[in-house]
């Protein structure tokens, strides 16, 4: 089955949970906030995406940040600071099982063949 992680009331989030449902794609929906956020799960978004992708660098929690903590990002402290504040993550993140899509364009999902996963 396919789960997409993100935050509920991300706009980004609702927008692929809708197309999936309009699609027939049955899935399952990870909310950080609500549902957490495993070291170990990170480290699958990280292997899969890349830090540097994953981290939102444009997002409202990002410019909360001290310059101390938004100086010289690292692998390392980039995790840290995602596992710490959730919200870090570019979002949505869809896992099919075989492949990891992050963001949301109804055309990148088109391609994704998610009729072979349709409950």
């Amino acid at each position: 089955m396919v789960t997409l992680y993100g935050i509920k009331n991300c706009d980004t989030c609702k927008k692929a949970r809708q197309w999936l449902e309009q699609n027939g794609v049955e899935h399952r929906f990870h909310d950080f906030r609500a549902d957490g956020l495993t070291p170990e799960l990170l480290q699958h978004f990280i292997d899969g995406l890349g830090w540097e992708k994953l981290l939102n660098k444009s997002s409202t929690s990002w410019r909360q940040l001290s310059p101390e903590q938004q100086a010289d990002p690292t692998r390392e402290k980039a995790a840290r600071l995602m596992l710490e504040i959730p919200t870090l993550i570019k979002r949505p993140i869809l896992d099919t099982g075989s492949a990891l899509q992050l963001g949301f364009k109804a055309d990148q999902y088109d391609s994704l063949n998610l009729a072979e996963i349709k409950g």
